[in-house]
């Protein structure tokens, strides 16, 4: 029922039946956590009657502050990691919000998607004002989004839904983005040449896991597809 409190059990549940099958309390001990972090602030948000809508635009925001705070600085591309990290905490709790109020929609998982997206290029061109090539900055974007693309259109074609299968999923960006952003700023109060190639080659690793993970999902997708046909 839409507004009712979902206990951890509850919510597991849920929240397996909306990825794929994935119970959340088998996974690793640092994802069983985070997402125990996840759902505990959820929880206390839906009390709060705050919506999973206001999330999301909460984390667009927080996204859209990262290339603001990283082009002015060394200190700033620091400012910035922290903005990636908020971000994904409100990505993740968004969902939680969703689930264990029993307010999933579909037109929830299209707005979560949208922003997902959004926040990516954001990120990008944050490493783009550090320093790093607009080639390689674009390069990796269209490969991320390619990866998104194909997951969605698979579905579309006829493949059940499934978790991360790829090195190239959401949660490798945002650890890129976040770590590349620190890294930079960090070696920037060294040298801020430093600081542009230190972003250069955090593009690169995102350009990388990008492309590997989209050889990754097609090879899945294929075979998930002809399954099925």
């Amino acid at each position: 029922m839409v507004g009712t409190q979902l206990n951890w059990n509850e919510y597991a549940t849920a929240w397996a039946r909306l990825h794929g099958g994935f119970d959340p309390r088998a996974a690793a001990p640092v994802v069983r956590a985070w997402l125990r972090f996840a759902y505990h602030v959820g929880y206390v948000l839906g009390r709060l009657r705050v919506t999973p809508t206001a999330v999301t635009v909460g984390g667009v925001l927080l996204c859209l502050c990262v290339p603001l705070f990283s082009v002015r600085s060394a200190q700033g591309a620091i400012v910035g990691a922290l903005f990636v990290l908020l971000a994904s905490v409100a990505d993740s709790v968004d969902g939680a919000v969703a689930v264990a109020t029993g307010r999933t929609t579909r037109l929830g998982y299209v707005y979560d998607s949208v922003a997902d997206r959004l926040g990516e290029i954001a990120w990008l061109v944050a490493f783009w004002l550090v320093g790093a090539p607009g080639a390689l900055v674009v390069a990796a974007g269209a490969l991320s989004w390619l990866h998104e693309y194909v997951r969605a259109r698979a579905v579309a074609a006829g493949m059940r839904e499934i978790g991360a299968v790829t090195v190239g999923e959401r949660p490798t960006r945002v650890c890129v983005a976040l770590v590349g952003l620190l890294l930079a700023g960090l070696t920037g109060l060294i040298d801020l040449d430093l600081s542009a190639g230190t972003i250069t080659m955090a593009t690169a690793v995102w350009l990388l896991l990008a492309g590997f993970g989209l050889g990754q999902l097609l090879s899945t997708v294929r075979r998930a597809l002809l399954d099925a046909g």
